[in-house]
């Protein structure tokens, strides 16, 4: 059993609290994963949880136990981190079998285990190399073998994959789902990677600020952002921002957002208590539509191709330019008049004071 419960938890340094009363269950065998920018407490709530640092208040429990007052070798866990801390001068077989060693385990013991955890992470072939012959992607899972070996029901992660090149990061992200799916253990992994979250994760941990925004499945987290915190966090590119307000709809007509130069319809669902309120309104790329127009009230300023789409940066007399996907093969570039409209379904609302979703 693998199930961790934090129950306002809190971490202050003087003055400063780094977590702010953190309520969280991690479900026994969950890939969850914890995000935010730096400074937000997601490393501060890992190292909690691993004993590494002493709460101020609250209570952690790791299955059946609480573990406040446990050092972190009693606990269980597994724990891999951005500095993988290798020792050089042995080889790859006897840093991924040191745990074992402190432990006094039976030679045979160590010898079987260690190569099962080497062949599992697929560096059977390196195990009497030293960390200094290994690649990147080869010392990284070296640190996992280490940490696999000593069977935990728990593995905690911060940012392992952080120091890797952009290809081996993809790798490594199949290799660590695959991993997960394998050993059927809890996963909680610290990153500000949003690619890293959406890919890999069951669950979503969204933080900001020693709180939680939001917790969610990563299509619910990107789809249905609870905040305009988290709704700019996730998306590449950023959502688009629009500030106005609500104005209610005449006879026949629904709701629409009102802001300089945009009249935008909003769908039939949105609550009636908004009108007549400031609501800053957000919309994703993928949800503005552009099209060739002398009158459309929009021009576009830059274009960057990806491949299977492009990016199309506008300005339409507003605040802050906007910016849409359209297909790789839009004849659209720099300086063509555009219509623009956003897909009324996928229109967010926001509280103007404190950011919560309003629709």
């Amino acid at each position: 059993m693998a199930e961790i419960v934090l129950r306002d938890l809190v971490k202050r340094f003087g003055p400063i609290a780094a977590v702010a009363g953190v309520n969280l269950r991690i479900e026994d065998g969950e890939f969850l994963i914890m995000v935010g920018p730096s400074g937000c407490g997601k490393t501060t709530t890992l190292n909690m949880i691993s004993g590494l640092e002493t709460p101020t208040s609250g209570e952690i429990r790791i299955g059946d136990r609480v573990v406040n007052d446990l050092e972190p070798g009693e606990r269980g866990l597994g724990m891999v981190f951005q500095d993988l801390a290798l020792f050089p001068h042995m080889t790859v077989f006897e840093n991924i079998a040191f745990g074992l060693r402190v432990k006094k385990t039976d030679g045979a013991e160590v010898e079987r285990r260690v190569k099962a955890a080497a062949e599992a992470m697929h560096i059977g072939a390196l195990i009497d190399k030293r960390p200094s012959e290994c690649s990147g992607g080869e010392a990284q899972r070296v640190a996992l073998a280490r940490t696999i070996v000593n069977d935990p029901s728990v593995f905690l992660m911060d940012e392992p994959l952080s120091s890797l090149d952009a290809k081996l990061r993809l790798d490594m992200r199949t290799e660590l789902k695959h991993l997960h799916h394998r050993l059927r253990a809890t996963f909680v992994y610290v990153t500000h990677d949003q690619a890293e979250a959406m890919t890999m994760a069951d669950r979503i941990v969204v933080m900001q600020g020693g709180r939680i925004e939001q917790v969610g499945a990563p299509l619910e987290i990107y789809r249905r952002p609870a905040t305009r915190f988290v709704a700019g966090f996730f998306g590449i590119p950023t959502m688009n921002f629009l500030e106005g307000e609500v104005a209610a709809g005449g006879e026949g007509d629904g709701p629409a957002f009102r802001s300089t130069r945009v009249e935008q319809p909003l769908s039939a669902s949105t609550p009636t208590d908004v009108a007549g309120r400031a609501a800053p309104l957000g919309v994703r790329a993928e949800h503005v539509r552009l099209v060739p127009s002398d009158d459309g009230g929009g021009r576009v300023t830059l274009t960057e191709p990806l491949g299977d789409e492009t990016l199309v940066f506008f300005e339409y007399g507003g605040a802050a330019p906007l910016v849409a996907k359209v297909d790789p093969d839009s004849p659209l570039g720099p300086g063509d008049p555009v219509a623009f409209e956003f897909d009324r379904e996928w229109c967010h609302l926001f509280d103007a004071e404190g950011g919560a979703r309003l629709n």
